[in-house]
């Protein structure tokens, strides 16, 4: 393969991520690892074979023509409907702290919520192109809408706003970029505003995590909502300038939930310091600036369907990067969601390599054209 300054741009902050994923997660999930399984290091032995299984995914879409994936788009947006719905059907679907999101295959686990934000990057890239000359009329705006609709109720009935939110914003930001209306956009944007608000009042889980967000370390909801947010904030105000050192983080000792996943840059800052948590804002600035300059190519060389695909998986690794980071840091209320390539996750490390392989391959027959 070709190296030029745009796989370099991908390859050196994904490949630096990738390590300092693993041996974030070798110290974050030590103590609960041994706790639950008796081997400190169940949690890493398995990221590293996500990873590796991540990388034969890579290779695979590397090798995988993208006009295939233009044709075939439709076929990886019914599987995740299908895997969507049949996480609902009794004995299928597995619960983990009272949501349903993971599909149990031996000792696999699948969470369908991320193979659709994969599938609907594609199609909505797809349709972008397909449906170009109407996507301003009534009926080719609200085609992909009601899809959005389908997609976004069946993963709320799991239930998991945080995903429901990236799914809505990589919609609405393919279709933008694609050259929907601004007074269309304004009006996606405060559907979704005013769905989100609804979804939030009418759960008194949420309401409490916004509550617990406003003011985490009230005496009335440290305890509870504002468990998670509170010992997070501890663990970064400890970390200082250059950390405690690696592997001596004290909150990542059953004091701070979720420390190896939703919550691992709380445990970055905490042992490697500020300086290690810009190093990694910094790698992945290079490696969204990579992503920008491919999706600005391909338009350059009229590959629509290319430039839509990359600019939604640059959108999809932002907002869930900084999504994370900014809960981790006190400034959105608690969603669940992990840090690409960083925290602990099967699927979500094998989708997010997958895309990777995606605009590998985009980028090697841009520069073959």
């Amino acid at each position: 393969m070709k190296i030029d300054t745009n796989n370099l741009l991908i390859i050196l902050p994904i490949s630096f991520l990738l390590m300092i994923g693993i041996i974030m997660v070798a110290s974050s999930s030590i103590y609960i690892a041994d706790d639950m399984t008796k081997n400190p290091f169940h949690f890493v032995e398995r990221q590293v074979l996500f990873i590796a299984i991540g990388l034969l995914a890579l290779i695979f879409f590397l090798s995988m023509p993208s006009e295939f994936l233009y044709k075939t788009d439709w076929i990886f947006m019914l599987i995740s409907i299908i895997l969507l719905v049949v996480l609902f059907i009794p004995d299928v679907g597995t619960s983990v702290n009272g949501s349903i999101r993971w599909i149990r295959l031996g000792p696999i686990n699948i969470q369908p919520s991320e193979i659709c934000k994969f599938s609907l990057i594609l199609y909505i890239s797809g349709y972008s192109v397909r449906r170009m000359t109407e996507i301003n009329s009534l009926r080719g705006f609200l085609k992909p809408l009601f899809l959005l609709f389908l997609i976004s109720i069946l993963i709320m009935g799991q239930p998991d706003l945080g995903s429901t939110a990236i799914v809505c914003i990589l919609v609405v930001g393919i279709l933008f970029y694609a050259g929907i209306s601004f007074s269309q956009l304004c009006l996606l944007i405060l559907l979704i505003a005013l769905l989100g608000y609804l979804a939030i009042t009418t759960s008194p889980m949420r309401i409490a995590r916004v509550l617990a967000f406003t003011d985490p370390f009230a005496a009335d909801v440290v305890l509870n909502a504002g468990w998670q947010l509170s010992n997070s904030l501890i663990s970064i105000g400890q970390g200082g300038w250059f950390g405690v050192g690696l592997g001596n983080s004290f909150q990542k000792s059953f004091y701070l939930p979720e420390a190896h996943t939703d919550f691992i840059f709380a445990i970055l800052v905490e042992e490697l310091g500020l300086i290690g948590g810009l190093t990694l804002i910094f790698l992945f600035a290079l490696l969204f600036l990579g992503l920008i300059l491919i999706s600005f190519e391909s338009f350059e060389k009229e590959r629509l369907f290319q430039g839509y695909t990359v600019f939604g998986i640059f959108l999809l690794i932002a907002i869930q990067t900084l999504f994370n980071i900014a809960v981790n840091i006190g400034l959105l209320p608690t969603k669940g969601l992990t840090l690409p390539f960083i925290s602990y996750g099967g699927t979500s490390i094998i989708i997010m390599l997958s895309l990777i392989g995606i605009v590998l391959r985009i980028n090697n027959e841009n520069k073959n054209l």
